[in-house]
């Protein structure tokens, strides 16, 4: 009977999730729009509602207007029901900076502020986190992004070298008994744009970074899901068979003026692998002045019908933190793909 009754409370946390999740999209609705918008029965909406209501997760609006029947009482998500916190690292120009968000349960930002220290390490990341829940007791879960590969919560390697071999996930679990998410920054870049396009139909894009003084990455993203690979090294580009070693490769696009060839090249390997719709390029070694450069490099290589739309993109903090802010509430939520599906 064991398994049958694990069946059972695992559709029932579906189906919530089902509800929740209709509701934030719809703003507010009532059993019946509820009911249209997750295929549940009446009889199953208004259950999952008295439990949500009860925990103060859902609150009661006003009436819907009557037709002439008894009027329909609305339901609206309590998106201050608890918070999340997110953070992502950055050694970018020989500043240690930490930026930080607390944002509410349909993403949005409540506090967001950037920290300069000397050092990035476990110990000021668990510091922040610290402050913000003594501050905001009702956070829930953890988003933690980071320059480096990144398997299960584990930080296998990583730019910022004090951050690299550590069980961040699992330490901050277990310290603050909160859901914890640390992902590949790129990932994360290239997830909160391809959010922001808000695409009709799944499409396959790539944010490539080319920073001072780090290697370079991509964030890749196949009809609508990230790619990481079999151990998270997905994305890893500065391992292409360029003939010269990762440290080279930094000392040379840190030396080029113009439109680096290993830039090019970079480039060139994503489309004839993925054919993306879109690449975006970015990294404060990358200038707006460089796209026609970027398109004549490729173009010389790849033919004209296979060329995806290319942006430069100075600036995607926003784009990273919104990538963040998604994969963190995904994680409160079970089943996410299952729940996509049926919506």
């Amino acid at each position: 009977m064991i398994p049958i009754i694990n069946n059972t409370i695992r559709v029932k946390q579906v189906n919530v999730e089902l509800v929740k999740t209709a509701l934030k999209a719809l703003k507010n609705g009532t059993k019946v729009t509820l009911a249209n918008a997750t295929g549940l029965s009446l009889a199953t909406c208004g259950n999952i509602l008295n439990e949500l209501l009860e925990r103060g997760e859902v609150i009661k609006t006003d009436l819907e207007q009557s037709s002439g029947g008894r009027p329909a009482r609305r339901f609206m998500y309590n998106a201050n029901y608890s918070y999340i916190a997110c953070f992502f690292v950055s050694n970018e120009g020989d500043r240690q900076r930490v930026i930080y968000a607390v944002a509410n349960l349909i993403g949005e930002i409540i506090e967001q502020q950037t920290v300069e220290v000397a050092v990035i390490n476990y110990e000021v990341i668990d510091n922040l986190v610290e402050e913000l829940i003594s501050h905001y007791e009702n956070i829930t879960a953890l988003g933690i992004g980071v320059p480096g590969i990144v398997n299960k919560g584990f930080i296998v390697s990583c730019d910022i070298k004090e951050l690299a071999d550590i069980a961040l996930a699992d330490k901050l679990k277990e310290k603050y008994n909160v859901e914890v998410t640390v992902e590949n920054d790129v990932n994360l870049v290239a997830y909160g744009f391809y959010q922001k396009q808000k695409y009709d139909e799944d499409k396959s894009i790539a944010v490539v970074i080319f920073p001072r003084d780090n290697c370079s990455g991509a964030g890749i993203m196949v009809d609508g899901h990230i790619v990481r690979g079999n151990t998270n090294f997905a994305g890893e580009v500065s391992y292409l068979p360029f003939d010269i070693s990762r440290d080279e490769q930094i000392r040379q696009l840190n030396l080029a003026e113009a439109v680096s060839p290993l830039m090019v090249k970079t480039i060139v390997s994503i489309i004839a692998v993925i054919n993306p719709e879109t690449i975006v390029v970015t990294g404060n070694l990358v200038q707006l002045d460089m796209l026609e450069q970027f398109y004549n490099g490729c173009e010389s290589i790849i033919p004209h019908e296979h060329m995806p739309q290319i942006l430069i993109e100075e600036n995607m903090q926003g784009d990273y933190m919104n990538g963040l802010i998604s994969s963190t509430l995904e994680s409160l939520s079970c089943d996410v793909q299952l729940i996509e599906k049926r919506l």
